[in-house]
């Protein structure tokens, strides 16, 4: 089943519903988005002459075009190759090459680079714009009927962020997708029809990927004016149009329970936030629950099984009474339902609970492969199961907690150090702000424990001798950091993970200051 049959069935039931707002002023039905989808599909199919199975890049930023270009690709049978707005053209153009996608919708002000990077690097391909007269005809054409599809065709082509070399194209098929939605409603949220989704966070990813249940549900689909994440203007959106839902990355979060705290504003219009792609802190969560009350769900994936590993309900993380409450709100939650996890040794042997090994999952949510990468095809999918490249441990009662990237891990003196467990140490220290650990090489102890620290800057002045007693008094010794890097700020992505690459390379350069 195609899944721009979604779109198709609400439309038909709920035509009147508002669909699409910018700000809290409705621009679309879901009657008239429908058909702007068809008719844009009726022109990518009659009029280009696109076929089933071809590929549409969309680089565009936040926008009500934005999801109209989704659905109209998917209803035309087409798959889409969702490319971050943030990136350079002349990445977005190795992206749409290597795709071989036969037409990129994109944003008016990102064309022109895009054009230049195009002809620079390959083959001209059309570019479509919102506003500009191609887009008006495309989006006034013949309408067409959804174009069937397959379970197992490509409806999703996502290329992973890569920290080194080229990205990675994960396909992800009709299946795939509509499992994700299932598991959403199950593990995530039921979602009320009267709920609004506001995309704060790039809808070329996972705040895209979850538009499709509310879809579903015929929800209203908000742009924030700003086309981005902004606490102000979710806090006034929150008033009106109010039952706002969203996922955001836990940079975000800790921005928006700040904002929210410092203003004193009423949070009960946030009906549901969802966070995930990246470590939130047991103390940034406690707060975030004092602060804005049991709104909060966790969830756990990745580009190769999307938003699908794992969940943390809005009930596990809001009941307090709970004895193993601090540990249950420091994991990933439990299995999906439509999924299953394990931990796993280096030959794939189940680990016994509480043992930290590589999580690997398998489902319908789980990718078909690598977009003609054989090679990492077959590394990442072995007898069924995905391997993550996330170390973790289970615990007797199925709660995941995960420690780092398998590439992430430090070895020092032959001991495994993980650090997110040097972080969640540090993180509690009044004065620190963010901090990110990573192994730097050394002679004699093979690698040793560096932190970069972001200090509060109301706390004043504090040193590495202060920290170090902070982590003695509550790690091992071995664990602790052998040295301490003091920086304004954390390189992050577009998506607010922490860009331990670059943190790799700042130590290499030895440019960091040491000590405040």
């Amino acid at each position: 089943m195609n899944l721009a049959r979604i779109l198709a069935r609400s439309a038909r039931t709920f035509p009147e519903r508002p669909a699409l707002l910018v700000g809290a002023k409705c621009v679309l039905t879901y009657a008239a988005l429908a058909a702007r989808a068809a008719r844009l599909a009726g022109y990518l199919r009659q009029n280009l002459g696109l076929a089933p199975g071809d590929r549409v890049a969309i680089y565009m930023g936040n926008s009500p075009e934005y999801l109209e270009s989704l659905f109209g690709v998917l209803w035309a049978g087409l798959a889409v190759v969702p490319v971050n707005a943030k990136l350079h053209p002349r990445e977005v153009a190795w992206i749409v090459h290597n795709a071989e996608a036969r037409l990129v919708c994109v944003s008016p002000e990102l064309a022109g680079g895009l054009a230049a990077a195009l002809e620079e690097g390959g083959p001209t391909v059309p570019l479509l714009m919102p506003g500009d007269g191609h887009y008006l005809r495309a989006v006034s054409a013949l309408a067409i009927p959804v174009q069937e599809r397959a379970q197992e065709d490509l409806a999703w082509l996502f290329y992973t962020s890569g920290t080194t070399g080229q990205p990675k194209g994960v396909m992800l098929s009709h299946r795939n997708l509509q499992a994700m939605t299932a598991c959403f409603f199950m593990d995530v949220d039921p979602v009320a029809p009267g709920d609004a989704v506001v995309y704060a966070a790039p809808l070329s990813h996972g705040a895209g990927l979850y538009s499709f249940p509310y879809v579903v549900r015929g929800c209203r689909h908000v742009i924030p004016e700003s086309g981005g994440f902004d606490p102000d203007e979710l806090i006034s959106l929150s008033r009106k149009p109010g039952r706002l839902a969203l996922f955001a990355a836990p940079t975000m979060v800790r921005r928006l329970v700040d904002r929210v705290k410092q203003s004193g504003a009423d949070p009960a219009g946030f009906q549901t936030i969802i966070y995930g792609g990246g470590p939130m802190y047991g103390d940034d969560i406690q707060e975030a629950l004092d602060v804005m009350g049991p709104r909060f769900v966790q969830i756990y994936g990745q580009g190769e099984s999307p938003m699908t590993i794992t969940a943390l309900s809005r009930g596990l993380l809001a009941d307090r009474t709970d004895p193993a409450w601090a540990q249950r709100a420091a994991s990933v939650g439990v299995a999906q339902t439509l999924v299953d996890v394990r931990i796993v040794d280096r030959e794939g042997r189940t680990l016994p609970n509480d043992e930290v090994g590589e999580v690997v999952v398998r489902g319908d949510t789980v990718m078909s492969g690598y977009w003609r990468n054989p090679e990492a095809s077959a590394a990442a999918l072995r007898d069924g199961w995905l391997w993550t490249g996330d170390m973790g441990c289970m615990d007797s009662h199925g709660f995941v907690t995960l420690k780092d990237r398998s590439k992430d891990l430090i070895i020092s003196g032959g001991s495994n150090i993980y650090p997110r467990e040097v972080e969640e140490v540090l993180i509690t220290h009044p004065a620190v702000r963010e901090v990110s650990v990573i192994g730097r090489r050394d002679a004699d102890w093979g690698e040793v424990v560096v932190a970069f620290v972001v200090l509060d800057p109301a706390a004043g002045g504090v040193g590495q001798d202060e920290l170090d007693r902070h982590c003695l008094e509550r790690i091992a010794r071995f664990k602790r950091p052998k040295e301490y890097r003091f920086v304004d700020t954390l390189p992050k992505n577009n998506y607010g993970k922490v860009l331990k690459t670059a943190l790799r390379d700042m130590l290499e350069a030895d440019t960091s200051p040491r000590e405040v």
